[in-house]
């Protein structure tokens, strides 16, 4: 039976415990909607600032995130996620891209990574896939933003060929986690996206979806990132899985499939704290 990689740590934040065991300096997760002040009473923790939310909040909500990691907000990186492939390096140069104004964002891009400390890399979801890579041999993280127009454009492979032909990273020394994202119970698609999936493929890419209706499916995209990360080879061994469902766990995540498009955004964040 699989059991679930993604642990609350607080009430706002969901974190890997298996991946900070390989490096205590690892600051990894996942945000919820919540903020847990108000007398018990959930508060709204959408740090989405592309959402027309109020920035001021949002950027409060920010620093709300910040002060519990203990990674200040000037030191995130973030992307402006348009749903494409586009995956960048990123340095110290680029600290606070994005952070307090979207658009400062690294900007046409859906995948960062570095092998810098004291830097967090920070990306924006409300049911799209969260994936992060991590190298505790070569000291590099990364994040992905795969929703289906990034999956089908193969965001994962082009991430994997960066850290495998360009940084030199054997597929061994790579562990993979796929956050919480809507999964195939929820992800109902249709014909013009089950054919970019049968373009990604191919053979055998009915494994990836089912008909439920005339010209209806319902799509996982989970399995597809997988199996892309296992033709990259990547060690099935090192590779998790969250079992939440962001459509189905509403105590835990905004959605936009669910909320009908009114709704805030999570964070995904990888980094390293600065050794002092």
């Amino acid at each position: 039976m699989k059991s679930e990689p993604f642990l609350l740590e607080d009430v706002s934040y969901f974190t890997i415990p298996q991946w900070k065991m390989l490096n205590k300096d690892l600051v990894v997760g996942f945000t919820t909607k919540n903020d847990g002040s108000s007398s018990g009473q959930f508060q709204s923790l959408n740090v989405g600032l592309h959402v027309y939310d109020d920035k001021k909040t949002v950027v409060e909500n920010r620093e709300t995130v910040a002060r519990k990691l203990s990674i200040p907000l000037s030191k995130w990186i973030c992307a402006e996620q348009v749903h494409d492939n586009r995956i960048e390096r990123v340095t110290s140069k680029q600290i606070g891209s994005g952070a307090s104004n979207y658009q400062t964002s690294i900007p046409q891009t859906d995948g960062l990574y570095t092998n810098e400390s004291n830097i967090l890399l920070s990306l924006f979801f409300a049911d799209c896939v969260p994936i992060f890579f991590f190298s505790p041999k070569h000291h590099m993280v990364g994040l992905v933003h795969a929703g289906w127009k990034g999956t089908v454009k193969n965001i994962t492979g082009i991430f994997l060929k960066k850290w495998t032909k360009i940084e030199g990273i054997l597929p061994n020394d790579i562990y993979v986690a796929i956050g919480p994202s809507i999964r195939a119970c929820c992800y109902k698609v249709d014909c013009k996206v089950i054919k970019e999936v049968d373009k990604l493929f191919s053979t055998n890419s009915s494994k990836y979806y089912q008909q439920i209706e005339e010209e209806q499916y319902l799509l996982n995209l989970q399995k597809i990132n997988k199996d892309i990360c296992l033709l990259h080879g990547v060690p099935r061994e090192n590779i998790v899985e969250s079992l939440y469902c962001t459509s189905c766990q509403t105590n835990y995540f905004f959605s936009h499939r669910r909320d009908k498009g009114k709704t805030g955004r999570m964070m995904s964040f990888i980094g390293f704290k600065e050794v002092i």
